[in-house]
């Protein structure tokens, strides 16, 4: 399989551990967000070999395997209503959110909000959150003031990649 096919099956596993509401219903995704590797080979056109491909080459870090590898999650990111154990926790200072040039008036009047998501995401560098902007065009990074957030009563929590999160931002607190 080429880079452009684990690209792909990459894209798609997101989808299948992020978003797949019909399987969260059917109890195919645990409340923890794991799914069987058995069932991702047995039906969704897996392999254990691309699976752990996909995995250590993600170079977020968005998947884990469970102690003894018989399922995956992603690691956040997700819009299906799942407990990954994020871990709450003071975040620095300042902290970064990409997103594209067509959205940032609108963030500026309203906030930052989740959307679909559980969170909004947020990096701890410019360098992270410029790789996130792109993705959705020519990026725009906003800085935010997370301490103050944070000592405003602001909860935020941070997955195992890294991660920062909370549930919206306020544009009071964006810099």
């Amino acid at each position: 399989m080429n880079k452009k096919e684990i690209t792909f099956k990459g894209k798609h596993l997101a989808f299948l551990l992020r978003h797949d509401k019909e399987a969260f219903d059917n109890r195919i995704i645990d409340n923890e967000g794991w799914r069987e590797i058995s069932e991702l080979i047995s039906k969704q056109g897996y392999t254990k070999e691309l699976l752990d491909e996909i995995v250590e080459t993600n170079n977020k870090k968005r998947y884990e395997y469970n102690n003894d590898k018989t399922k995956i999650r992603a690691r956040q990111g997700h819009s299906i209503n799942v407990d990954v154990n994020l871990i709450e926790s003071e975040p620095p200072e300042t902290l970064y959110h990409g997103t594209s040039n067509d959205v940032v008036e609108l963030i500026k009047n309203d906030g930052i909000k989740k959307g679909r998501r559980l969170y909004v995401h947020l990096s701890k560098d410019k360098e992270t959150a410029i790789n996130v902007g792109s993705r959705h065009g020519t990026p725009y990074i906003f800085t935010i003031d997370s301490k103050k957030m944070y000592n405003d009563g602001v909860k935020f929590y941070i997955s195992r990649n890294g991660v920062w999160m909370t549930e919206f931002i306020d544009p009071k607190y964006i810099k």
